[in-house]
């Protein structure tokens, strides 16, 4: 079977589902989950607008509200991920 090659940001990977993007590793503790709420049209071209970062805790036997750890929206999806690499950084320490 084919092994299949992700998209990478700081050698984790990137996923995309429609205005979803999942940063990091899902077997580590925690993840970044990137939420594109808008877009703008610059010189014909959409880039994100507002996006909302989250540190996601991945264990399983954690309530819906404990995944969560932190929460910010930013101006850019390289804005909000520089941010959410620092934060993953951080938490997999």
């Amino acid at each position: 079977m084919a092994e299949t090659k992700f998209l990478e940001y700081k050698g984790k990977p990137l996923v995309r589902c429609n205005n979803t993007i999942y940063y990091g590793n899902p077997s580590d503790a925690y993840v970044i989950c990137l939420n594109i709420l808008d877009n703008k049209d610059v010189e014909d071209v959409k880039v994100s607008g507002k996006v909302v970062v989250q540190l996601l805790n991945t264990d399983p036997d954690v309530s819906p509200k404990e995944k969560i750890v932190k929460k910010s929206e930013k101006d850019g999806l390289f804005n909000a991920l520089d941010l959410g690499a620092v934060w993953l950084e951080r938490a997999l320490k």
